[in-house]
């Protein structure tokens, strides 16, 4: 696979000061789309997700792989005056520059919103923090647990009977990287007409309260909070996990012509008469009647034969995978949700694709996550530095380079 970029973004260049997730799932967003992204990791180590060990591959951290790949990377100390330098050289013709420091971080390095505007006005700043960077929590730490817990999602999410619970997957995170990519591009269309640039300003609890909006409408309406219901629907049933006579099925009757032909699949016309059952709204206030009801019917059969019934059917329905049996599924496959790419260490390593499609400007996974100081001389001497330069850069311990190719042979 070649390592050329490609996309809508393939003009616009990205200076990633992030780690670990939120900051460089923007990063990443923005480098699948084809921007130019260049990760600044600290000298002190690089990246903190670089020792979120195990698992490895071939000696390289599986969740930096992860969250890094189509980056260039190089190492800066921002404390030094050289390493400051370079950034601010960097900066000159950067469209976005990503940062998800704490507040006021930036701004004690001399290198804030305000000051980088003078070198560049057309910076697209974008912040990703765990409470924004205005209100009574500006400068409280977060992190993917705590948002969850304050957004409301822990108190929704899990069964009706047990403690609050995390979604598995840390979505605050996720979804603040994707929101600071999508404000990102908006920022850039908006330069492209004027030339200006902006901050952009988001956060894990924002992020959060985003997957609250079904439940949100309720309590606005009610004045209630709804609570915990498993896996089943606040608005719609029967929408949820059913079990099988083998195993786990998630049902979508979300409509009336869907529950319709539920009925006709699990050969009980009887309950389509039944006044419990009739309309969604009744079937939403006698709800537990309705699970245990249905599941003596989904016992009968195995997850198999249930799919075949229900997609014969027409009605929406799917089974309950594991990660593993989600990446060898042939639809996420034919998507191309687990492309590779070469690592000069790792090898062969498989990671998550781009999530959107674009008939007349794909975007894509064409280059592996980079190296500690993998590309800081080739950076650098695209920025104008002197081969001796360069060398003096290095000597001074503010800027840090890597072979590769060294690294690759040991």
């Amino acid at each position: 696979m070649g390592t050329e970029r490609k996309g809508p973004l393939t003009d616009m260049r990205v200076i990633e000061l992030a780690h670990i997730m939120a900051g460089p799932v923007c990063g990443l967003m923005l480098a699948d789309l084809g921007a130019d992204v260049i990760k600044v990791e600290k000298a002190n180590g690089g990246d903190d997700s670089r020792r979120f060990l195990p698992p490895e591959i071939n000696g390289e951290p599986a969740a930096f792989l992860m969250m890094n790949r189509n980056k260039r990377g190089i190492a800066l100390d921002l404390k030094s005056e050289a390493g400051k330098q370079v950034l601010l050289r960097l900066i000159e013709d950067a469209d976005v520059l990503i940062e998800n420091y704490r507040r006021d971080t930036m701004e004690r390095l001399g290198l804030g919103y305000e000051e980088l505007k003078k070198v560049n006005p057309g910076l697209i700043y974008c912040e990703i923090s765990g409470f924004g960077r205005t209100g009574p929590y500006k400068d409280r730490a977060g992190f993917d647990l705590i948002a969850q817990g304050m957004s409301g999602l822990m108190d929704i999410t899990g069964d009706v009977d047990r403690g609050p619970a995390k979604v598995g997957a840390p979505v605050s995170d996720t979804t603040a990287g994707i929101l600071g990519a999508m404000g990102c591009i908006a920022a850039y269309a908006h330069k492209m007409k004027t030339g200006e640039g902006q901050r952009v300003d988001t956060s894990l609890f924002e992020a959060a309260i985003t997957h609250t909006y079904w439940q949100s409408a309720i309590c606005f309406a009610t004045g209630e909070s709804p609570g915990r219901m498993g896996t089943a629907h606040p608005l719609n049933a029967p929408y949820q996990t059913f079990e099988t006579k083998d195993g786990w099925i998630n049902i979508g009757a979300a409509n009336q012509r869907n529950w319709e032909r539920l009925l006709e699949c699990i050969e009980a016309p009887e309950l389509g008469e039944d006044p419990r059952f009739a309309v969604n709204s009744a079937r939403m206030a006698n709800l537990d009647a309705l699970v245990e009801v249905l599941t003596v019917h989904f016992r009968e059969r195995t997850t198999e034969e249930w799919l075949e019934l229900l997609e014969e059917a027409g009605l929406p329905a799917g089974p309950v995978f594991s990660i593993k049996e989600m990446q060898d599924d042939p639809q996420t496959i034919a998507r191309e949700m687990v492309p590779a790419t070469d690592h000069p260490v790792a090898g062969r390593v498989q990671t998550v694709g781009l999530p959107v499609k674009l008939s007349e400007t794909p975007g894509g996974v064409v280059r592996p996550a980079p190296l500690f100081g993998q590309h800081t001389r080739e950076v650098l001497a695209e920025l104008g530095y002197s081969d001796d330069e360069i060398a003096q850069l290095l000597k001074s311990g503010g800027v840090i380079a890597s072979d590769a190719t060294a690294r690759a042979a040991e």
